[in-house]
């Protein structure tokens, strides 16, 4: 679900280039899945979008692009990034004090995919990171204002901040929805890297490179597939994409 703040990103400032978005809702979440699981299912769905016809692959997880991106990236010719570059390349741009907070899923923090990346950047950058599980539900559940969200980002945040942190990384594709509550709890000191929006600067950045920009002068078409509950993901869309979808297509990956 949380791929879908990208699939917004990338309709904003690409809108005409055509989108095919799976999601794996059968098998979420990932965040508690093995490595080796995580990239069986990533190299499925990679091969599923390159059978539609995709010329650019987008892994809009943090999970997968941690654990599944560099081998999808050997695997197969057709060019895949991940959220994981971006986000820490734009952190390291806005950061001054060079203390970087990073939330995620249990796995993207115990994989350090971030400050991993980080530290190729600048190795005297000082990073934390935070499980922050409850997030997920919290967003899937539309519990997106009010004290509950507030008192159990407090909880997480508490631990994390500290004065000398400037910057803070949402580490999974679900948390630009919360960020009217995160603002709230960490005040307009610390600047806020979506990783939704600087993957879709990225992927904009790299379809001119390689000179894969649509020459269409309409707006692209999207097209959606779930392995399971496509019910449920078209009400859970509304709330990511702020509009309604007309169709969502059930595949089963074996």
């Amino acid at each position: 679900m949380g791929g879908l703040t990208v699939v917004k990103a990338l309709q904003k400032i690409l809108p005409n280039e055509s989108i095919i978005y799976f999601g794996d809702t059968a098998r979420v979440p990932y965040g508690n899945k093995s490595q080796n699981l995580i990239q069986e299912y990533g190299k499925e769905i990679t091969e599923f979008l390159i059978n539609k016809g995709a010329k650019i692959v987008i892994v809009a997880c943090n999970t997968a692009s941690a654990l599944a991106l560099p081998l999808l990236k050997k695997t197969y010719d057709i060019p895949i990034i991940g959220v994981i570059e971006p986000g820490a390349e734009k952190a390291y741009a806005v950061t001054k004090s060079k203390t970087i907070g990073i939330i995620g899923t249990l796995a993207t923090i115990q994989s350090e995919a971030y400050e991993k990346e980080l530290l190729t950047l600048d190795d005297s950058i000082d990073t934390k990171g935070m499980a922050c599980p409850l997030f997920v539900p919290l967003v899937e559940e539309g519990w997106l204002e009010g004290d509950v969200p507030i008192q159990i980002a407090e909880t997480y945040l508490s631990e994390l901040i500290t004065n000398k942190m400037d910057t803070l990384i949402l580490g999974c594709t679900h948390y630009p929805l919360l960020i009217p509550v995160l603002e709230n709890v960490i005040g307009d000191r610390i600047c806020i890297v979506d990783s939704a929006e600087t993957t879709a600067k990225y992927a904009s950045d790299l379809l001119k490179e390689l000179r894969l920009l649509t020459d269409s002068a309409t707006e692209g078409g999207s097209e959606y597939y779930v392995t399971d509950l496509p019910v449920r993901f078209k009400r859970v869309a509304r709330r990511f994409l702020g509009r309604e979808i007309d169709h969502v297509f059930p595949v089963h990956l074996s």
